[in-house]
C-alpha cells in the first residue's frame, strides 16, 4: 500500500494519485525551488537539491556459506492483501505475518564475482565501516555498480558500489547508502511491527520466519529510539545473507566534534558521559556494548545528545588495535567505556581536569566496577562543575503585541533538558509496549504579520506571552513553560478591525495574567469566560458607537494555551490552528465557523456545501453579536512526540496553501537547528505568492518533549 504523505490514507500500490485527497503518489516538491521531481529522485533536476530518501543498509554474511557458491539477492515479496480478503491484488493489504520473510523464488538474481574493479572494502574518511577492514590485499572483492538495486523488487537502489556479496567474509558487515525509490510504501517490518503493537498479528516479530538476527536488537530497542538507538526501516534473509535498513546518520556530527570545541564545557563533557552509561545498560542484555566503543559510531542528534549511527550486534572481524575489546570472546566491560573516554581527550587535544583524570584512572585499573558506581562519580564530579547544589531558578517572560505589520518576534531561549535514567533489564524478545509521560526540553516561537499585496492596512493582530522557568541539579534538569499565543484577524474596515482584533487580544491577555494557576492549564470554563469577555469589549464598542449591519466591526479568535506538556485551543471564526508531528504529518485542529463546515457537519456533502455562494460566510466572530451567542470551540490535549504549531490567518491558509506546501515550508522547521524566524518570514512570501489578496498572520511554535524517565532509577545490571 501506498501512504499518502498529506493525509495517510492507504493506496493501492497501483495509485498514481492519493483517492482521499488527491495528492501526487509520484511525485513531490523540492523544498528548494518548489520544483516538481519523481519520488524516487535522488536530487532535483532543477536545483540539485538532495530530495530522496536514503537509509543505511547493513549487510552480512553468515558463517553457513560454502566457498565457490553464487550468493543470491535476498527476494521480498512486497505485494500483500487486506486483512480477512483472500484475493493478493495489486495495491491491496494484508497480514504481515502470513508473509515469509525472504522467501526464495524463481525471481532471485545470482550474482558471480566480476574480476573488473578490483579494490579493498575501503572506509571513507571520518567515516569508517565498523567491522573493520582487512588489511589491503587480503581482501579484494569485485562490486556491483552504482545504480544496482539491493532487492528484487527494485525498491532500494545502491549510492555507492556494493562488495559482490560472494566474496564477502562471513560475520562481516558491509554497510552502503541506498536509495528508496518506493518512499510512500509501507516497508514490511514497519507494517509489522504496527500490526503487533496492535495486536493484529500473533506470533512474536522475532519468531517469523527468516526474520534476521542482526535486526532483532534493534527492533527490541525499537521503544528507546529517543535515547540514540537508531530507528530500522526494513529487514530480511535470504540463506546466510541478512540484510538491515537503517535511519542513515553519515552526515550527523561526530561527539569527537563536541570535544574539538573550544565552548564546550567540562559539564556538557560529563554529561556526554552520563548519557553513554544510559545507553551501556540498554546496550548491555543484547550484548551490543561494542555499539558504543567506537569514536565513529558516537554521533551527535540535533540537540547535542549522543547517538549511535549503528547497532554492534556481536563482535566483528577487525584488525584493529581501537577495536580489540570488541573481539575478545568475554563481554566489554565499563573500563572499556573509561578507555573510549580517554581517547576522546587524545583526538581532541582537550586536557583532563582533576575528578575526571581520577575517575578514569579508576576505571582503568578496575577500582570501579558497576555502572551505578560509575554513574554515582560521574553525579559527583557535575556537582563539583556546579558550585551549589541548587541552581536560581531562571525566569524568561516575554510579552509581544504586535499592531505593526511585518512585526516579528522570536524567542531564542532554547531549554534543553537531559533524559533521564530509564530501567531496562529484560533480555525478552517481546516487551511490552510502556507508554511514558512527557517533559517538555525546549519551546520556541516566531510570528509575523503583513499587510498582503491588495489591501492597504493591516487588521490582523497577534499577541504572545511566555514564561520558562528552568531548576537545574547536578544530574537532571527540570523545565516548567507556561506560554499563551493569540491570533486575530479583524474585520470592520479601517478603524474598525484593527482595533477589535487588538481589543480581542489584550483582554484575553489580562485575563490570564490573574487566572492562570501557575502549574496548571486554565479550565474550559476560564477559557470560555475570557473568549466571552473579549467579544463582549468589542460588542460594547460597536453599541457605544451606534455602529450597525456591515459597519459594526469583529474579529476571529484562535489562542494556543501551553503549560510544560499540556495544550488548549479555542476559536471563534476561520483562524486556524494546525499541528505537525513527523509521526503524523500536518493535521489542521481548528474547523472554521462558517456556512460551508455547518453544512457539513449537518450531513450534506462538502461539494454540495460549497457550491452555496454564502459557503464561506462566517456564523461566528467577536463583536457583532451579544456574547450570550458565542460558542468558542474549546479543545485539550497532550503533546506527546515533537510538534510543530501553526497559528493562521486565512491569508495563509486560503486555497489549501498549508496543506499542498507543508512538507517544503513547515516539516523542516521542527528540527532544532530550523531558524523559526526565517520559517516565518518564508510563508509570508509563499502566501504573497499565491494568495496576497488578504492580510497574512502566523505564529509558529516548536514544542519538543523527551520522555520523563526521573522517576525510573535503577538501570545498572550487576
Amino acid at each position: 500500500m501506498l501512504i499518502c504523505p498529506q493525509c495517510k490514507f492507504e493506496n493501492p500500490n497501483s495509485n498514481k494519485f492519493c483517492q482521499n485527497c488527491g495528492a501526487s503518489l509520484t511525485h513531490k516538491v523540492c523544498f528548494e525551488c518548489n520544483a516538481e521531481v519523481p519520488v524516487n529522485a535522488q536530487r532535483c533536476h532543477n536545483c540539485g537539491a538532495e530530495c530522496g530518501r536514503v537509509w543505511l543498509a547493513i549487510i552480512t554474511k553468515e558463517e553457513n556459506s560454502q566457498p565457490g557458491e553464487a550468493v543470491k539477492i535476498p527476494s521480498v515479496e512486497r505485494e500483500v492483501r487486506r486483512l480477512g480478503d483472500e484475493k493478493k491484488d495489486d495495491g491491496e493489504i494484508g497480514r504481515w505475518g502470513d508473509r515469509e520473510m525472504g522467501r526464495s523464488g524463481d525471481g532471485e538474481k545470482d550474482f558471480t564475482p566480476s574480476p573488473q574493479h578490483p579494490t579493498t572494502l575501503s572506509q571513507k574518511p571520518h567515516n569508517p565501516n565498523p567491522t573493520g577492514s582487512p588489511p589491503e590485499g587480503v581482501y579484494t572483492p569485485s562490486l556491483l555498480p552504482e545504480g544496482t538495486y539491493l532487492d528484487q523488487q527494485q525498491r532500494y537502489q545502491l549510492l555507492e558500489p556494493l562488495p559482490n556479496l560472494e566474496e564477502i567474509p562471513t560475520n562481516t558487515w558491509v554497510c552502503v547508502q541506498v536509495l528508496d525509490c518506493q518512499p510512500y510504501q509501507i516497508s514490511l517490518l514497519e507494517a509489522m511491527v504496527t500490526n503487533q503493537s496492535q495486536g493484529l498479528v500473533a506470533p512474536s516479530l522475532m519468531d517469523t520466519d527468516g526474520f534476521p538476527s542482526l535486526a532483532k536488537a534493534y527492533v527490541i530497542l525499537q521503544p528507546h529510539v529517543h535515547q540514540g538507538i537508531p530507528p530500522i526501516h526494513d529487514a530480511w534473509q535470504q540463506d546466510d545473507i541478512q540484510v538491515v535498513l537503517i535511519e542513515d546518520r553519515s552526515d550527523w556530527p561526530y561527539l569527537l566534534d563536541l570535544w574539538c570545541e573550544e565552548t564546550t564545557s567540562s559539564l556538557q563533557m560529563v554529561n556526554c558521559f552520563y548519557q553513554m552509561t544510559r545507553l551501556w545498560a540498554l546496550l548491555e542484555p543484547l550484548n551490543c556494548c561494542h555499539s558504543l566503543l567506537e569514536l565513529s559510531n558516537l554521533r551527535l542528534d540535533e540537540d547535542q545528545a549522543v547517538a549511535l549511527q549503528m547497532l554492534y550486534v556481536e563482535p566483528l572481524n577487525s584488525n584493529s588495535a581501537d577495536q580489540a575489546s570488541a573481539t575478545s570472546e568475554e563481554p566489554p566491560t565499563i573500563a572499556a567505556l573509561g578507555r573510549v573516554w580517554q581517547k576522546l581527550f587524545r583526538e581532541s587535544q582537550r586536557t583532563q581536569f582533576g575528578s575526571l583524570l581520577q575517575l578514569l584512572g579508576d576505571l582503568e585499573i578496575g577500582k570501579i566496577e558497576t555502572l551505578l558506581e560509575l554513574q554515582t562519580r560521574l553525579q559527583a564530579i557535575a556537582t563539583e562543575l556546579q558550585p551549589t547544589e541548587l541552581q536560581p531558578t531562571s525566569s524568561v517572560s516575554e510579552s509581544n503585541l504586535t499592531p505593526v505589520e511585518n512585526q516579528t518576534t522570536n524567542s531564542p531561549t532554547i531549554v534543553q533538558l537531559d533524559e533521564a535514567e530509564e530501567d531496562y533489564s529484560t533480555k525478552s524478545d517481546d516487551l511490552p509496549t510502556v507508554v511514558l509521560p512527557m517533559q517538555l526540553i525546549s519551546l520556541e516561537h516566531a510570528g509575523l504579520t503583513d499587510v498582503g499585496r491588495q489591501r492597504h492596512h493591516n487588521e490582523d493582530y497577534f499577541g504572545i506571552d511566555t514564561k520558562i522557568n528552568r531548576l537545574e541539579l547536578p544530574n537532571s534538569r527540570s523545565v516548567q513553560a507556561r506560554a499563551l499565543y493569540i491570533l486575530c484577524d479583524g474585520m470592520g474596515g479601517h478603524a474598525g478591525g484593527e482595533v477589535a482584533s487588538a481589543l480581542a487580544v489584550n483582554t484575553v491577555r489580562q485575563y490570564f495574567q490573574t487566572h492562570w494557576i501557575d502549574n496548571e492549564l486554565p479550565t474550559e470554563d476560564q477559557i470560555r469566560e475570557t473568549v466571552g469577555q473579549a467579544n463582549q469589549a468589542i460588542y460594547s464598542v460597536n453599541q457605544q458607537d451606534a455602529r450597525s449591519g456591515v459597519g459594526r466591526m469583529g474579529t476571529t479568535l484562535v489562542m494556543l494555551l501551553i503549560q510544560d506538556t499540556q495544550a488548549a485551543v479555542a476559536h471563534v471564526g476561520d483562524s486556524r490552528l494546525y499541528r505537525l508531528t513527523r509521526k503524523g504529518g500536518l493535521e489542521q485542529i481548528t474547523v472554521d465557523h462558517e456556512v460551508g463546515q455547518r453544512e457539513i457537519s449537518r450531513g450534506v456533502e462538502a461539494s454540495v456545501a460549497y457550491a452555496r455562494p454564502d459557503a464561506y460566510q462566517l456564523t461566528q466572530a467577536l463583536g457583532p453579536r451579544d456574547e450570550s451567542l458565542i460558542v468558542p470551540d474549546v479543545e485539550f490535549f497532550e503533546i506527546a512526540e515533537d510538534t510543530l504549531f501553526v497559528l493562521a490567518s486565512d491569508g495563509l491558509s486560503d486555497n489549501d496553501l498549508l496543506e499542498t506546501h507543508w512538507q517544503t515550508h513547515l516539516l523542516p522547521l521542527i528540527g532544532s537547528d530550523a531558524n523559526l524566524e526565517s520559517g516565518v518570514k518564508n510563508l509570508i512570501d509563499m502566501a504573497n505568492d499565491y494568495n496576497g489578496h488578504d492580510n497574512i498572520t502566523v505564529v509558529l511554535v516548536r514544542a519538543k518533549v523527551r520522555p520523563n524517565l526521573e522517576s525510573q532509577k535503577g538501570i545498572v545490571h550487576g
